[in-house]
């Protein structure tokens, strides 16, 4: 008989949010997934609370200067190939491949064939460095050509990408230990891990910077805080693997790279469709990072900043609603009710643009007091917070679109068309290209944050009318009903954000800028009343059913 006996579930955090979505949508069946996703979703959380604290000290050590935008980049450049190496892309074929191999052949099977793609992954990953280090220079330059301009930038960006690339390996090899782990229900370790980047960073810029003797000392100290965080990743969960009973060790090369086993060779075929499609978002990284180069000092800075507060909710919010609709759109499309599908769908995009459309508003309405409390301290200048604000508010015009294709995109998964995205991300990333070029030349880094929200807004659109025209979407008479009425709430919550900061610049001058603890109580009385006052519109137009926003709220688990 197999050995499977190699782990079981165990659940240590419960994300509301997360039961919530899935009791909005209807789907009560097991709860070992439930807990899956609250794991994750915990875990995700206490790594963006670390990596806020993070963004604050760098933006206080770093602000937007020089030597910010080249750790920026430096940062960027290897994460370039992340997703190719590892992550979804590895994930996605690695896991069925390994649990298949567990459930059918047993531990030592499944052990055999971890071993075998780790020795491969690790040797090409490891030539594939020794070769960046060596050109770095050449590929600094088509990076970001921009930076000769500034004497002294593109050097120190070549010399900080030589200490952040190698993270490249680290984490591809943390992303193999993952799907081993998550495959036999140990999920905790694996989802920890960004907090120990994140963390790795914070304490290398507080405790490192003083023994470094150069003016670019805190960017210097935070590339070897990325560099020291991948290895201390690996090794946290290389003891995680050997707790599981699933330890192995390294081949030698010859025998790694010269016969490849058979499921090797699988792995690789199954990977191409995701490299495909994280080489298209890859590309759309490269050639922003490649026009704002162009702009000027600080341009880099001022949108990584922006775009980390514009993620942080499509990072909780927009994967908790596609991971909830994933299962539940399967289920219903294995079992032929279209009609169900199309419902649970209608529900899904009711939430998203309920959230996106609040969050948004909110971005919109309090960029500047957000960025200015939260970074205007030590290198972050009242300018920086000025544009920087600006950034957050071009990009928070995408918010609803990001969050509609969050919702859309599983329904494709979820009857095994893995091409049809592929199609949709290449079409945006050549109008993205196109939009940036354009617009940079009128509006600077704004214009590349505009066009980075149109062409997502055409993205979502590409999704509908794929959708549409194949006659598996159609909006249903609930949500027609209901979409005017949460429009209207956003609307009535943005007043209130205007009269409300009109009326704080009247009596209290300056709280945008200031990190004051008047001027975060200000900022908090603001974000609750536009809370109250959205929900409040929302029940009493019946925008969404009472009993939906009461599970959301209270954060009520499924029963």
């Amino acid at each position: 008989m197999p050995d499977n006996s190699v782990g079981t579930i165990k659940p240590r955090f419960r994300s509301g949010f997360f039961v919530a979505v899935l009791s909005f949508l209807g789907y009560k069946e097991s709860m070992s997934l439930l807990s899956s996703i609250a794991t994750v979703g915990g875990c995700t959380a206490v790594s963006r609370v670390v990596g806020f604290i993070r963004d604050i000290l760098i933006a206080r050590f770093l602000g937007a200067s020089m030597m910010a935008d080249a750790f920026f980049v430096a940062l960027r450049f290897p994460n370039l190939f992340r997703s190719l190496f590892a992550e979804g892309t590895l994930n996605v074929a690695f896991v069925p491949l390994f649990s298949g191999e567990l459930h059918s052949h047993g531990k030592a099977a499944a052990v055999q064939f971890a071993r075998a793609v780790f020795g491969f992954l690790f040797y090409i990953l490891l030539i594939f460095t020794v070769v960046m280090e060596i050109v770095m220079p050449a590929l600094m330059f088509l990076l970001a050509p921009g930076f000769e301009t500034i004497p002294g930038k593109l050097a120190l960006t070549t010399e900080l990408s030589r200490i952040t690339f190698p993270f490249l390996l680290c984490v591809s090899l943390v992303s193999l230990l993952s799907g081993m782990l998550n495959s036999v229900g140990r999920f905790w370790a694996a989802a920890f891990t960004p907090t120990i980047l994140n963390v790795c960073m914070i304490g290398f810029l507080l405790c490192v910077t003083p023994f470094i003797h150069s003016d670019s000392a805190p960017a210097y100290a935070l590339a070897w805080g990325v560099l020291t965080a991948g290895v201390i990743e690996f090794c946290f969960l290389a003891w995680h693997i050997r707790r599981a009973g699933l330890g192995f060790g390294l081949t030698g090369p010859i025998r790694a790279l010269r016969r490849l086993p058979t499921g090797v060779k699988t792995l690789l075929r199954k990977m191409a469709p995701g490299v495909l499609g994280s080489g298209v978002y890859q590309i759309n990284l490269f050639l922003d990072t490649l026009f704002v180069s162009f702009v000027g000092a600080g341009a880099i800075s001022w949108l990584n900043y922006a775009n980390h507060l514009f993620q942080l909710p499509i990072g909780i919010i927009g994967v908790a609603i596609g991971t909830a609709l994933l299962p539940v759109l399967s289920k219903h499309i294995k079992a032929g009710e279209t009609e169900r599908a199309n419902e649970q769908l209608n529900r899904g995009l009711e939430l998203s643009v309920a959230l996106s459309i609040s969050s948004m508003i909110g971005l919109m309405m309090l960029a500047h007091p957000i960025i200015g409390i939260l970074f205007e301290r030590g290198a972050f200048t009242a300018t920086d917070t000025i544009h920087t604000a600006r950034a957050l508010t071009v990009f928070a015009v995408g918010l609803p679109a990001y969050m509609m294709t969050k919702a859309l995109s599983p329904f494709f998964y979820a009857r095994g068309d893995t091409t049809t995205p592929v199609k949709i991300a290449v079409v945006g990333v050549v109008i993205n290209a196109i939009l940036a070029l354009t617009l940079m030349q009128f509006w600077g880094y704004a214009g590349i944050a505009a066009a980075t929200s149109i062409s997502v807004w055409i993205n979502a659109g590409q999704y509908i009318v794929r959708l549409w025209r194949r006659g598996d979407f159609w909006l249903d008479q609930l949500i027609r009903y209901r979409l005017p009425r949460i429009v209207t709430a956003g609307l009535t919550m943005g007043i209130v954000l205007y009269a409300g900061g009109w009326l704080y610049d009247g009596f209290f001058p300056g709280w945008r800028h200031a990190s004051s603890a008047l001027s975060v109580v200000l900022l908090g009385g603001l974000i609750g009343a536009a809370m109250i006052v959205f929900i409040g519109m929302l029940i009493v137009t019946n925008g969404i059913p009472k009993a939906s926003l009461t599970a959301l709220i209270r954060r009520r688990r499924l029963s």
